[in-house]
């Protein structure tokens, strides 16, 4: 299983939902919420979409 974490500097912006192709992201309460980690591919584009360098994977270090 993917382990993804989401920094408190995270704004809820909605960037890491919107470039996500397995949808693993909600947005809920102005945060990032990784629902589906499960689905995750670790392809980093939620990462490099990220303004505020919220998300860390480790594959994407």
């Amino acid at each position: 299983m993917v382990s993804i974490v989401v920094l408190e500097t995270c704004t809820g912006c909605g960037r890491c939902a919107e470039v996500c192709p397995f949808n693993v992201y909600e947005i809920a309460e102005d945060y990032a919420h990784a629902l589906r980690a499960e689905d995750c591919i670790e392809c980093c584009a939620c990462v490099d979409a990220c303004p505020e360098d919220a998300i860390l994977l480790r594959s994407c270090l």
